[in-house]
């Protein structure tokens, strides 16, 4: 892969003179490596590609070995659980001692699980293949989002934005691929997916090869950061303020994800074909969103962002249960643009809030991401069993009000 940047390196080689420091980057920083940044957001695309596989192929599963929807929850929770709680712990871990090969050795994880998910007979091993590829995401992403920041030569929100949106784009491929690769044909055809695993092994193998050699400057980096004067205490308000927005957005983000199409179809009697576009066309906004608020971070705040994508959803939240199908078409592509664009700037901002801990912060709102939206899809659907799909939307649209809780961030040096 060849990419043309300001300061062209391999990825196991060392920098090339520095040129003048971008706008918005911090003192001391080192030039921008747009092949690392680019590589650990292609690794993110393979990463949540696989991941959501497995959700995509819970009907042939049901369907062959006679599960229950408690066993599918199950195993959704297994998946869940691994991916989300270990994040943090393994973030802290590696701020301590830093651990180059960890990222291929998570990318095996994965290949052990859809090994064992295209073999596997039976409850209990769908379980341990779940949990499997749990470990492997849990393992990715708060040492890839490290190495982004060390890449992103002070362009954090850049950097961030495009390591997020390869996620968004695996997330939108996979079921796509599933549904050609795997549903017409069967269980055995999953291990075509051990192909994409291989291909993230070899990648971040020479990722973690460039993470070694730049180590150094790395942390020194970190203590480059901008430091702030908050006391601990608003430190921890600030934190806790970006948890509930980071609530409100993937509770609010888990109705869509798991039932927009039921809506579309509840609502507007559409076929599934034609439900599935307007689900496309959110992605497709929700992956714009992802990649255009990081750089606008950069450049005007990060604080300014979060006002804008949260709070600034809600108007069209707010429209979208009253709208015809045209406008819920207008509306929906409106709120994944907008609503997509905080993530990127909420992790940066938080990493500048705490200084010289990426990796525990990262793995802590990865963790909340997941978290959230598998508590969110569950408590939702169970809302909908009882008062019907409208209700769910109806209900969601007054989550992005949420938004009015960033008059406590406190201002930080961007």
């Amino acid at each position: 892969m060849t990419t043309q940047t300001s300061s062209p390196v391999a990825l196991s080689g060392t920098p090339a003179a520095s040129p003048p420091v971008p706008a918005g980057a911090q003192q001391g920083s080192s030039p921008l490596v747009l092949r690392i940044v680019l590589a650990v957001g292609f690794a993110h695309l393979i990463n949540d590609l696989i991941q959501a596989l497995l959700p995509s192929i819970y009907p042939m599963l049901k369907q062959s070995y006679g599960l229950t929807f408690t066993q599918v929850g199950l195993i959704t929770l297994t998946f869940q659980v691994t991916a989300s709680l270990i994040q943090p712990w393994i973030g802290m871990y590696t701020d301590k001692h830093p651990q180059p090969l960890l990222l291929p050795c998570g990318a095996l994880f994965t290949l052990l699980g859809i090994v064992l998910l295209s073999m596997a007979g039976g409850f209990g091993w769908f379980l341990l293949a779940a949990a499997l590829i749990g470990v492997g995401s849990s393992t990715f992403h708060p040492e890839a989002s490290r190495i982004a920041r060390m890449a992103s030569g002070g362009r954090f929100g850049f950097a961030q934005s495009t390591f997020q949106v390869g996620g968004n784009a695996g997330s939108a491929l996979g079921p796509l691929l599933a549904a050609a690769i795997v549903v017409p044909f069967g269980q055995p055809n999953i291990a075509w997916f051990c192909i994409f695993a291989v291909v993230a092994i070899v990648v971040l193998s020479r990722v973690s090869n460039w993470y070694r050699h730049h180590l150094a400057a790395g942390a020194k980096k970190a203590r480059a950061t901008v430091h702030h004067h908050l006391s601990p205490a608003a430190v921890k308000k600030a934190l806790l303020v970006l948890a509930l927005l980071v609530f409100s957005k993937y509770f609010y983000m888990a109705s869509f994800t798991s039932y927009f199409t039921f809506y579309l179809i509840d609502r507007f009697h559409l076929a599934v074909g034609d439900s599935q576009i307007l689900l496309f066309l959110f992605l497709g906004a929700v992956a714009a969103g992802t990649f255009f608020g990081g750089p606008i971070g950069d450049r005007i705040g990060r604080k300014r962002v979060i006002w804008f994508s949260i709070l600034g959803a809600a108007p069209f939240a707010l429209l979208l249960p009253h709208a015809n199908l045209f406008w819920t078409g207008v509306l929906c592509v409106c709120v994944g643009f907008v609503l997509a664009s905080a993530f990127s700037a909420i992790v940066v901002y938080a990493q500048e809030l705490v200084p010289g801990k990426v990796g525990l912060i990262s793995g802590v709102f990865f963790g909340l991401m997941f978290g959230f939206g598998g508590i969110g899809a569950a408590l939702l659907g169970h809302l909908a069993d009882l008062y019907g799909i409208a209700y769910v939307y109806l209900l969601c649209s007054l989550l992005p009000l949420a938004g009015v809780l960033t008059v406590f961030l406190p201002d930080l040096n961007e």
